[in-house]
């Protein structure tokens, strides 16, 4: 009986060990063949691409790859000529690039032929909300990768460089170029001399995968840090001393990036401070970084407590000073026009600012969408966004092509992402949350791939699909893992996020979370003493006569600031899309459906239908538990578990709630609430007072 005890100890322990923690993200050890690599230049980038060439190659055994050097119009920037023979391209990122491109078609099944394969966008970013003291806001996966807290949280171990590596190699695998390395709500402290050391570690990490470092700045650094009297832009000293600053960090990294700058909003200083305007601060630090070549990223998430919608602030504030920032100033403009809802038009600033280079910033860490727990697969969003019509130049001006550089011109174009990384050792928290990294990547270097084609890339690359000469009698076949596990799975990571936004806020509600946290749901969240738009009243507008907030002319007048058609469109209920109704109307509550329902009705069928995926997402991964490591398999389902949960809280919460105001019955042959509003009511008050 010892023995077998034994045994069985050694047979778990060892399945322990080989266990997969997912920390390997997508690019998993896969079985190789020789590979004769030829480059006639040699570089520590060159020296990357013919290492993962021979470490991962899948093509005929003992085949000659060139990789290329050469001038070609062309080419943009960091692109590249793919072919089965080898990559050409003008830089050596795009080599490597190139290189990645090359062993993901290999490894996914795509066809080689000879392309010439260029970015959508220049610069494709990840912004890393992460404090100096290692925590990360709106973190979800772990403490931050680069910043610690304790005496020796600047010095720079070998784990340390061990692991920025690994970050380097994953944004490189899929074109990320580009690392804020610090929260938008920056502390002065970033810029001092101890700090700015231990940046130029990190970059020099980044820098052989083609990555630049770039830093969050607080816009009172010069008074915080520098000791001046002023942040005024306008005032000769903190010009002076920006320079100096900008000098200070070229002489330690010669590629640094630039700056990306949240000023004048929700507390952070800026130029309104000191009697100044946007202009005046972008264009301050604009001229202090243009002799290194930097770039300034001004964020446009701006707006006051105030009477006005604060859907409309962030245009009214930026408008006006359109092709008054200098070349190198990017505006930075979140997705839609309130905060990273699940669902929101596009921000009418893409498009409008035809003399100003915008950027578009996503949001990859799931503040709104259930954070590191629910499965939710961002890239049908984005896709959505990227490809919406935005009709200021008539038909075909998409919201990519206002940012791209093909529709207005822009000396610069770029595309940033709010990062979902931590320590945690699948990085990410949620093994399905790597998904969006990868897909913020992808999206980023083109915008034209489609969310099925990124899912597909990022299951068979993440999953390792056996290769035939593998298999013997006892292995999955292919086509059984393809009809069984991929094609199932990757329909799940499809319906994902319209599943989340229909037990959340479907029809266009929106912000209607629970205070602070921004978890789970508070419809009825609105203390005295808090300003209106901060609650969730002030959006979902709930009362007996309907719900929905006007934003069309008898309104707000948001809808003013969409260009026709889309103006027209958006203010009449009957030709709005049913997905924004209720965030451009409000409605009765027997306003009458395109499919014949009551408003009341499709509310109570979508918040439904989201548990129903949701519960239909649990059978179809326990289904895929014989094609999966066991410990992602139990860590998936588990969390599967408490999002099927947190589903019906979401439901009952919000139509318990709403039906105060209704006074109509939940359809009969629809679930019945399995919570009390009074308790669900009582968990948040717990839940806010912990959090405070």
């Amino acid at each position: 009986m010892k023995t077998i005890l034994s045994f069985v100890i050694l047979f778990f322990l060892a399945l322990g060990l080989n266990a997969d923690n997912g920390h390997q993200l997508w690019l998993r050890s896969k079985s190789s063949v020789p590979v004769q690599v030829i480059c006639k230049k040699s570089s520590e980038t060159l020296a990357i691409a013919k290492q993962e060439l021979q470490q991962a190659w899948q093509g005929e055994a003992g085949q000659t790859v060139r990789l290329e050097l050469i001038r070609d119009k062309q080419i943009a920037g960091d692109g590249f000529r793919l072919s089965a023979e080898g990559i050409q391209a003008t830089t050596e990122s795009g080599i490597l690039y190139g290189v990645y491109e090359l062993l993901r078609r290999q490894q996914t099944g795509k066809k080689i032929g000879e392309e010439l394969v260029n970015p959508t966008w220049e610069h494709r970013l990840l912004n890393h909300w992460d404090n100096l003291d290692g925590t990360v806001e709106r973190g979800y996966a772990g403490l931050s990768i680069f910043w610690r807290a304790g005496n020796d949280s600047l010095a720079v171990t070998e784990e340390d460089l061990k692991l920025w590596e690994e970050y380097a190699r994953a944004n490189a695998s899929i074109g990320i170029n580009g690392s804020v390395l610090n929260n938008v709500n920056a502390s002065p402290k970033i810029l001092s001399a101890a700090y700015l050391s231990r940046v130029k570690a990190i970059a020099d990490v980044l820098r052989p995968y083609g990555i630049k470092a770039y830093l969050s700045i607080n816009f009172a650094s010069s008074m915080v840090i520098g000791g001046l009297s002023t942040a005024d832009p306008l005032n000769a000293e903190v010009v002076d001393w920006w320079k100096a600053k900008a000098k200070e960090i070229y002489t330690l990294i010669p590629d640094f990036g630039g700056f990306l700058v949240k000023a004048n909003s929700e507390g952070q200083p800026g130029p309104q401070d000191f009697g100044r305007n946007h202009v005046d601060g972008a264009n301050l630090l604009a001229d202090a970084l243009k002799p290194h070549g930097g770039l300034v990223m001004w964020r446009a998430f701006v707006y006051n407590p105030s009477d006005e919608d604060r859907a409309k602030q962030a245009y009214n504030e930026f408008m006006p000073f359109d092709g008054q920032f200098r070349d190198n100033v990017i505006i930075q403009v979140k997705n839609g026009p309130i905060d990273f809802q699940p669902r929101e038009p596009f921000s009418p600033l893409f498009g409008a600012m035809k003399q100003t280079s915008v950027m578009a910033e996503l949001q990859v860490t799931q503040e709104y969408l259930g954070h590191s727990v629910h499965l939710v697969f961002l890239a049908p969003m984005w896709e959505e966004f990227l490809h919406s019509e935005t009709w200021q130049e008539g038909e075909g001006s998409t919201v990519a092509r206002t940012t791209d550089g093909s529709l207005f011109e822009q000396k610069h174009t770029a595309i940033a992402g709010v990062a979902n990384i931590g320590l945690d050792d699948n990085w990410c928290g949620h093994d399905f949350a790597q998904a969006n990294w990868y897909a913020f990547g992808r999206q980023a270097w083109d915008s034209s791939l489609s969310s099925e084609q990124i899912a597909d890339e990022w299951l068979k690359l993440t999953f390792n699909q056996p290769a035939p000469e593998e298999m013997d009698a006892e292995t999955v076949l292919p086509m059984e893992w393809d009809l069984n596990f991929l094609k199932p799975v990757k329909q799940m990571m499809l319906n994902s996020h319209e599943a989340a936004v229909d037990y959340m806020m479907p029809l266009g509600l929106h912000h209607i979370f629970a205070a602070h946290h921004h978890y789970g749901p508070g419809p009825w969240w609105a203390p005295k003493g808090m300003r209106k738009d901060w609650t969730p009243p002030y959006y979902h507008q709930a009362d007996t006569e309907g719900i929905g907030f006007d934003r069309t002319a008898s309104g707000s007048d948001a809808v003013s600031q969409y260009h026709e058609p889309l103006k027209a469109h958006f203010s009449n209920p009957e030709t709005c899309p049913e997905a924004l109704l209720l965030w451009f109307h409000h409605l009765p509550w027997d306003y009458q459906m395109k499919n014949g329902r009551t408003l009341w009705d499709e509310l109570c069928y979508r918040y439904d239908h989201g548990v129903q995926q949701v519960r239909q997402f649990q059978k179809i991964w326990d289904q895929a538990e014989r094609y999966v490591d066991p410990e992602i398999f139990g860590r998936v389902q588990h969390k599967l578990r408490e999002q099927s949960l947190n589903a019906v809280e979401w439901k009952d919460a919000c139509l318990l709630y709403f039906q105060q105001f209704s006074q109509r019955a939940i359809p009969y042959d629809l679930e019945r609430p399995l919570n009390n509003l009074d308790d669900l009511i009582e968990k948040d008050e717990r839940t806010i007072r912990a959090y405070e």
